[in-house]
């Protein structure tokens, strides 16, 4: 009974042991792995965080902008085009030019 009990004792350090090596390696790998990604990242010039939100701010503005412009650009264009209207209404029909114009 009692070597039994001493075995699983050894297998029991053993197995603890395994498992203490097991999570150092799995700290190494992911430290590697870090470092790795990070020096790959470096290499690919991307932009930070606060740099890709301030030119989507800027964007965004701009968006703004551009639509208040075309608002203005429809609003003058129909202002135009009520002008035109209006001058052809004052006027009136225009007389032919040709003879009519030479019996005067």
């Amino acid at each position: 009974m009692q070597s039994q009990n001493r075995f699983f004792d050894d297998i029991a350090r053993v197995a603890s042991g395994a498992v203490g090596a097991i999570s150092g390696v799995r700290g190494e790998i992911e430290s590697r792995l870090r470092d790795q990604l990070e020096r790959v990242l470096a290499g690919m010039d991307l932009v930070s965080r606060e740099e890709f939100e301030a030119v989507k701010a800027m964007a965004a503005k701009a968006r703004e902008e551009q639509e208040l412009l075309q608002r203005q650009i429809a609003a003058l264009e129909a202002r135009l085009a009520d002008a035109g209207k209006a001058r052809r209404v004052r006027s009136g029909p225009q007389p032919p030019e040709g003879k009519n114009d030479r019996e005067r």
